[in-house]
């Protein structure tokens, strides 16, 4: 039996937050696009649910409404623990970014996403497994085959396929699709992995997200080993708290050890007012890979591009995915926009080609100060005196503040904003 086919301007692949976005987005420049997810919503997503300010402009740009009342937990700022030291940052607020974070869970986020695509206009199709993509006769995708899925997440025999000329993965790290494009992973870019669970706590509604700079683990030899990384405490305002850790691949000791059992003896050192304990814990510890600096590239090429965790554009300093995707998902449906405008086939390719020229002239130097700076507290050493040395200084941990998170005003600004823009610009893109 020959499978259904379904057409369309646009496919996107993966209904996260950068594959909502970016068929949000264009089905508001009036383009016909289907978004396909293999999952049902709601469905869970190994996440710290942490968003910066940065990722809140992504959300206020895409015009989904944050409010308290809704269910949106707004913080102030981060509060940073470690050398003996408890240090509380706000947001730096300016003309580029909003004074303000936000903790949501992934169950709640990615919905309110893929339903706000909706309402511009996407068609989502939830439980629909894209399998390979179809190629045309010069190589080039025009589409992809996929499984229906049940509730139950198994096969139920049924086939489709998806038919058009631009095809977006935005599939996660995995990213089967961009394997099938011949995308494989790089090795020279760092990657890390995430943790966690989530806690009943009397802290849900603190103000700060909570960032731990101390996680150890026992050496080969019994030695403690500081690593490179940070635990976390999200409060998420509903009695609950995501508490999670994040661990880059540049420590030597990487992958030799138990990240959950890390985390049991991060937790045990927990003050008792937040009441994190093994009778508070909701859910069992889980993680997931961070895929960093473009680590999958090119990220356009043969009609596919790539956006969020599918083309590794996790930010080295702080583990943040959520806005680098929403803001793929932006930039990704202006370039397919505007080619899918222009009049010969030549014209619409030379423009999609461009998609590459503006994630890295967004992203690509700010990645490889990450890259460097991942690097760096790789070395339990450069690790240990970052934390003794650079913590009482307050007016640098502000700056380290705006630098990790990304938070730069993009046009003028104060001399810190003008150096880390500067100082992107000079770096080579990764």
């Amino acid at each position: 039996m020959n499978p259904q086919v379904e057409t369309a301007q646009v496919i996107v692949v993966g209904a996260g937050p950068g594959g909502s976005s970016t068929a949000a987005y264009l089905a508001a420049h009036g383009l016909d696009v289907v978004l396909l997810e293999k999952t049902s919503f709601p469905r869970d997503k190994i996440c710290g649910d942490g968003l910066t300010p940065r990722a809140v402009r992504e959300l206020i740009s895409l015009g989904v409404p944050t409010r308290e009342e809704d269910g949106w937990h707004r913080t102030k700022g981060l509060r940073i623990i470690g050398g003996g030291m408890r240090l509380e940052l706000d947001w730096p607020g300016n003309a580029t970014f909003p004074p303000y974070g936000l903790v949501r869970t992934r169950m709640d986020l990615d919905e309110i996403l893929a339903r706000h695509a909706v309402s511009r206009g996407a068609r989502l199709h939830e439980l629909t497994s894209v399998q390979a993509p179809i190629l045309d006769r010069r190589g080039h995708i025009c589409g992809v085959s996929a499984r229906v899925m049940g509730p139950d997440g198994r096969p139920t025999g049924e086939t489709r396929e998806y038919r058009a000329p631009v095809v977006v993965a935005a599939d996660g790290n995995s990213s089967r699709l961009s394997l099938a494009m011949d995308r494989p992973k790089r090795d020279d870019r760092p990657m890390g992995v995430a943790v966690r669970t989530y806690y009943r706590t009397p802290r849900h509604d603190d103000q700060y997200i909570e960032s731990w700079l101390e996680l150890w683990t026992k050496g080969d030899d019994g030695s403690d080993v500081l690593m490179p990384g940070y635990g976390w405490l999200f409060p998420l305002g509903d009695g609950t708290c995501n508490v999670g850790l994040g661990i880059l691949d540049t420590a030597e000791e990487f992958g030799t050890f138990d990240y959950r059992d890390v985390m049991r003896r991060w937790v045990a050192t927990m003050p008792e007012e937040w009441e994190i304990s093994e009778e508070t814990q909701l859910a069992p510890i889980r993680g997931a890979a961070l895929p960093m600096c473009f680590n999958r590239q090119p990220l356009y090429d043969r009609g596919l591009l790539l956006v969020g965790d599918a083309g590794g554009m996790v930010n080295p300093f702080n583990g943040e995915g959520i806005a680098e995707a929403m803001e793929a998902g932006r930039h990704a449906a202006e370039v397919i926009a505007s080619a899918l405008a222009r009049a010969t086939p030549g014209e619409t390719e030379a423009v999609l080609q461009s998609y590459t020229t503006v994630m890295k002239q967004s992203l690509g130097g700010y990645y490889m100060l990450g890259k460097g700076f991942a690097t760096l507290i790789g070395k339990p050493e450069v690790m240990r005196l970052a934390v003794r040395y650079g913590l009482p200084r307050k007016s640098l941990m502000r700056l380290l503040l705006k630098i990790m998170a990304n938070l730069p005003q993009e046009r003028d600004g104060r001399l810190d904003d003008r150096v880390l823009n500067a100082l992107s610009r000079m770096t080579p893109a990764a």
